[in-house]
């Protein structure tokens, strides 16, 4: 019987060992560290009886094994973490180029002439003068200043901003609403446009106009009827820019007076960005003398030699400059 004691007992140590080598096999044990891809589903564990008889020399004893199912749930906790989003850097606006002057002519200029508005077209100049009771607007040799032809507004309209459209001028008035539209040619009055609010500068690109008030903000307007189609506010660095004055258009970008000052604004009028700007206050130096001049107003373009020429109010004289940075 002690030796049958023995067997059995070796036996089942042999059993359970390859109950445990077969279940190790099969799943998890308890405390496995869990997926992170999935949660695992529960597993369940068959165990197989083993033989049922040992049988000896001694005796023959029979064990019997009950089949046990083993259920072992394996529950998964997925946690899934979310980084901060990165913080945004904030858009500094880039400072405009600053632009140097080069002078090449020095040409005569009517020292009555109030100048509010300046644009150069087929080999002369067109000018809008204001001052209420003075205004005018006119058509001028560049070369000599005499003035060719001219025309008188009305006691109550101060001329302001002018621009060649075609064969046609459009002349601000600074109070009135009113645009006057005038033959490039003849000067003779051919209608009007109304607005609302100031007028001060004025210029044309290919498909619209670009009008000032004396704020910080550009309004684009329709060439053919003058109606308002948008517009834009002027910051440089980022900072709006006040008094925007007299206008010229020069391919995509606006090239402005500030009033009150000798200094001229490159706007991109896409983004309302200042990308230039331009000291004119040398020219000072070249009239000699200031006694009875305004400030600068009055930007015109030659595109045939890419040259402006720039005057103010008063002044005894207009300048042809070319531009470089």
């Amino acid at each position: 019987m002690h030796q049958g004691r023995r067997s059995n007992w070796r036996a089942a140590v042999a059993l359970l060992g390859c109950l445990l080598l077969w279940s190790c096999a099969g799943a998890s044990p308890t405390g496995s560290p869990a997926s992170t891809a999935s949660t695992s589903p529960a597993t369940t564990v068959p165990v197989t009886a083993a033989p049922t008889a040992v049988t000896t020399t001694a005796a023959i004893t029979t064990v019997a094994t009950t089949t046990v199912a083993t259920t072992t749930a394996v529950t998964t906790t997925v946690v899934t973490t979310t980084a901060p989003p990165a913080p945004v850097e904030p858009m500094v606006p880039a400072d405009p180029v600053s632009i140097e002057l080069v002078v090449v002519e020095t040409l005569p200029h009517d020292p009555q002439a109030f100048t509010q508005g300046l644009v150069m077209g087929d080999g002369v100049l067109y000018e809008s003068t204001g001052l209420y009771g003075e205004s005018t607007v006119r058509i001028v040799d560049p070369a000599t200043g005499h003035v060719i032809r001219s025309t008188s507004l009305e006691d109550g309209f101060f001329g302001e901003g002018l621009e060649l459209v075609g064969d046609r001028l459009i002349q601000l008035t600074w109070r009135e609403g009113t645009a006057f539209v005038w033959d490039a040619e003849t000067l003779a009055p051919l209608g009007t446009f109304s607005y609302t609010g100031e007028g001060w500068g004025l210029c044309a690109q290919e498909d619209r106009l670009v009008m000032s008030n004396g704020s910080s903000r550009l309004t684009f307007r329709d060439l053919t009827t003058f109606a308002p189609v948008g517009g834009v506010e002027v910051l440089r660095s980022g900072e709006p820019v006040e008094r925007i004055n007299e206008l010229e258009c020069v391919e995509d970008l606006v090239y402005a007076n500030v009033w009150q000052t000798e200094e001229i604004v490159i706007i991109d009028p896409g983004t309302g960005r200042v990308v230039g700007q331009i000291d004119a206050s040398s020219l000072l130096d070249h009239l000699g003398s200031t006694d009875g001049i305004d400030v600068l107003n009055g930007i015109a373009y030659d595109p045939e030699d890419r040259s402006f020429y720039l005057t103010g109010k008063l002044w005894p004289a207009i300048f042809q400059v070319r531009l470089t940075p």
